[in-house]
């Protein structure tokens, strides 16, 4: 869940033209061709401080229209324990992003914005609902030549004590410069995801050769 808007968009074009989507964001952004999509804004305060709407009033409204899917622009505050009891309660097709250095600094301010909605569960409770609601995280960085590519994709496995625990399953290998440009290859770690035999069981075949650690992957 790990993603920024450009990469949202390239995500969307794989969700089936007969889904339900329901797009909620500042300003809307993404440009999704699908046939059932209902775009939703937050809104700021009038001049007269009223009117304000925010990402979590929208959340739970777009929870009463049957969407197949959702997706937040941005993930910044108490929607997302809106957002985790969502997936956790049959709308396990949403995507959304969040602000964050790496994976697990991603868990940690997820973790951070549930309990920003002023409910008191202790920290166990949350990545709980954190571990069971999200599959995959997918990092984006900027680096020093200023392009912005995948870092990291990583698998969320579960909880040992009150840890969460991930394995990485793709990640970007640099291999040095040429002029400014970093030069650089993306690289499967060897590690086949537990999650395989759910989408098989859904009949999504993926090649086990994806997954396939090369050589080079660490050069």
């Amino acid at each position: 869940m790990l993603f920024r808007s450009t990469l949202l968009g390239v995500l969307a074009e794989a969700i089936p033209d007969n889904e339900r989507i329901i797009t909620i964001e500042d300003t809307a952004e993404l440009a999704l061709d699908q046939e059932h999509v209902v775009r939703m804004e937050t809104r700021p305060v009038n001049i007269e401080g009223r009117g304000r709407i925010l990402a979590r009033d929208l959340l739970i409204n777009a929870l009463r229209m049957r969407p197949d899917r959702i997706i937040v622009g941005e993930v910044r505050g108490a929607e997302a324990l809106d957002m985790l009891q969502a997936l956790n309660t049959g709308h396990d097709g949403g995507i959304g992003t969040i602000h964050a250095n790496s994976p697990r600094d991603a868990m940690s301010r997820l973790e951070t914005m549930v309990l920003m909605a002023g409910t008191e569960l202790p920290s166990r409770a949350v990545r709980e609902q954190i571990v069971s609601a999200i599959h995959l995280l997918v990092q984006v960085k900027r680096y020093d030549d200023g392009v912005r590519r995948i870092e990291s994709i990583a698998e969320i496995t579960g909880l040992e004590g009150t840890t969460p625990q991930m394995q990485e399953l793709f990640g970007f290998r640099r291999r040095g410069k040429q002029g400014r440009r970093l030069v650089g290859h993306f690289a499967a770690t060897g590690v086949v995801p537990r999650m395989v035999e759910e989408l098989r069981e859904e009949g999504i075949q993926i090649p086990a050769q994806l997954f396939q650690r090369t050589e080079d992957s660490d050069q």
